[in-house]
């Protein structure tokens, strides 16, 4: 788990560029209206909460003088006033929400765009730097954008609140607003004191409970082989451990809450008599009416929390704090994994075919060389047979070929984007519609559904165009085995046509004759195809390429 380390200044910087990139993206019109609506909104909330303190103080003294005409005219002011609030306040609220929306919805597809763009997320899972992105993806996002914008406008209200109410309190009592500001400020520093440990353990918090659920997701996509090799128990304790670590950094937290809660709590209590010790003794001399320490209560209240919005709000920002530094840690990770060099190999995506210009691809755990200078070019439309001493040589072939990090030299030469196709043994199929699966997003031609019914015929999978329609998203790894997986992503290289694809033991999955008749079918289409695994007769190929011992390799005719 990674430590919160990242620097306050980096991460308020990081946090301004969020929002400039947001207010000069393509829905930065709509989320400024939807600001300005708000500013507007909120002084006419104001704006009510004064006139609303004055005719309060009005109503009140109407009641202690038993003035029953005054008392019915400021009643009405009274229910009218509180009907306009209502009405703005309920505005302002769904304002406020719809804003929100907008900008989690545009910072998240930004971020899911660079999580997904150049392998980003390979990188961030293979080096184990970053825990549990997808959550800060789903979660802290939807935090990030709902409490940043709640913050901003607690500032701009309490902004307004001080600037409307200070005038009012001045008017009744000077001293009384010394009191209310210092009253404020003393108040601030000692929760600020008493919680400012709630921002880490809010960060290891958030972290915890992601690894939790993790290891419940683990059980549920893993249920029969855990329930067949009767691994139960072990991931019971596993489970255990890490519920019980959760727990414990939260006790933690709620120690600190108590404290911070009994400053909070008696700050909070002491604000309802404060205001009736200092201008009661007033109205004792008949100075002022009997409405006035009414409206110098509220006057009070609203001017002391519009001050105390770091002590009324902490536990909230403390977590917000936490949510910004890991969102700014996903930053710096995805930064970070996009400039980093993986290895010597170059790999070059300008090329019409696919060629190797003397590769070499070493193990990771004792450098030994799986591939040594291989030097190969694969001929257009050819079928080549790829056979290994080791598994290990071919799968490190394919990944280096996919532009996964391996240590080694030398260079691939390859076709860019759908030029070049990968076909892994394990090979996964993304929740999408039956057409999004078999026609690529490129396709510069309408495929009418005969054709993709009469294809998928073809490669043994009828039962998949008569199960659904040719729109309806499906979730394939529970709706297909793993060999109709693959036909399915087989019969999609068809209408694709790449220039290459390459192919992972595929005859373990498709079996040998299906396989035979799909690679001819490709050769056919203007297809090259390496296949990495075994044939059981090599007459169907081309070429074979041998991978020996030590790194040595052997291009070679079929006999």
């Amino acid at each position: 788990m990674e430590e919160l380390r990242t620097p306050f200044r980096v991460t308020a910087g990081r946090f301004l560029r969020s929002v400039r990139i947001f207010s000069s993206s393509e829905v930065g019109g709509a989320a400024k209206l939807l600001m300005a609506g708000l500013v507007i909104l909120f002084f006419a909330i104001n704006g009510l909460n004064v006139l609303n303190s004055f005719v309060g103080r009005n109503f009140m003294t109407a009641i202690a003088d038993r003035q029953v005409s005054e008392f019915s005219r400021q009643a009405v002011f009274y229910v009218l006033v509180f009907a306009g609030s209502t009405a703005v306040s309920v505005f302002a609220r769904f304002t406020e929400e719809r804003l929100a929306l907008l900008w989690r919805g545009f910072l998240t597809r930004r971020v899911v765009n660079l999580y997904l763009t150049d392998g980003a997320f390979y990188r961030l899972d293979v080096s184990g730097k970053l825990s549990h992105p997808d959550q800060r993806i789903s979660e802290d996002i939807r935090a990030f954008t709902v409490t940043t914008l709640s913050f901003l406008l607690m500032i701009l209200n309490s902004g307004l609140t001080i600037v409307s109410f200070s005038g009012v309190l001045l008017s009744i009592n000077p001293v009384l607003f010394a009191v209310a500001v210092f009253y404020a400020a003393g108040g601030s520093f000692l929760t600020i004191g008493l919680g400012r440990r709630l921002i880490k353990l809010n960060y290891d918090q958030l972290d915890k409970e992601a690894s939790f659920r993790a290891g419940l997701l683990q059980v549920r996509e893993n249920a029969e082989q855990i329930m067949l090799a009767g691994n139960g128990p072990q991931l019971k304790s596993f489970l255990t451990g890490r519920l019980d670590d959760l727990i414990a950094n939260f006790r933690v937290i709620t120690s600190v809450n108590r404290n911070v809660g009994f400053s909070t709590t008696g700050y909070n209590w002491l604000i309802q008599i404060i205001p009736a010790l200092i201008v009661a003794p007033a109205f004792f001399r008949g100075d002022i009416e009997f409405g006035v320490i009414t409206q110098s209560a509220a006057a009070f209240a609203m001017l002391v929390g519009a001050f105390s919005l770091i002590i009324n709000q902490f536990t909230s920002i403390s977590n917000f704090a936490a949510v910004v530094a890991r969102l700014s840690t996903l930053s710096e990770a995805i930064e970070n994994s996009q400039q980093q060099v993986g290895s010597e190999i170059r790999i070059d995506q300008t090329g019409e075919e696919l060629s190797y210009e003397k590769l070499t691809i070493r193990s990771e755990p004792d450098g030994s060389p799986l591939l040594r200078e291989l030097t190969v070019t694969i001929p257009p439309q050819a079928r080549v047979l790829v056979t290994c001493l080791r598994e290990e040589q071919g799968s490190a072939l394919f990944r280096a070929t996919a532009g996964v990090t391996y240590s080694g030299s030398g260079g691939i030469l390859r076709p860019a984007g759908d030029g070049i196709r990968f076909l892994p043994q394990q090979s996964y199929l993304p929740p999408s519609s039956l057409r999004q699966v078999i026609v690529p997003p490129t396709a510069s031609e309408e495929i009418p559904n005969e054709r993709i019914s009469m294809l998928l015929a073809e490669f043994g999978l009828e039962r998949i165009s008569r199960a659904e329609g040719f729109q309806q998203e499906m979730e394939w790894h529970t709706f297909l085995t793993q060999r109709e997986q693959h036909l399915l992503m087989l019969a999609s290289v068809c209408v694709a046509k790449p220039r290459v694809v390459l192919l992972e033991r595929t005859e373990v999955v498709v079996g040998w004759d299906p396989l035979f008749r799909i690679i001819t079918r490709f050769a056919d289409d203007g297809i090259a195809c390496v296949h990495i695994g075994s044939a059981a007769s090599i007459s169907a190929y081309d070429a074979i390429l041998d991978l020996g011992d030590n790194g040595a390799w052997q291009w070679r005719k079929p006999t």
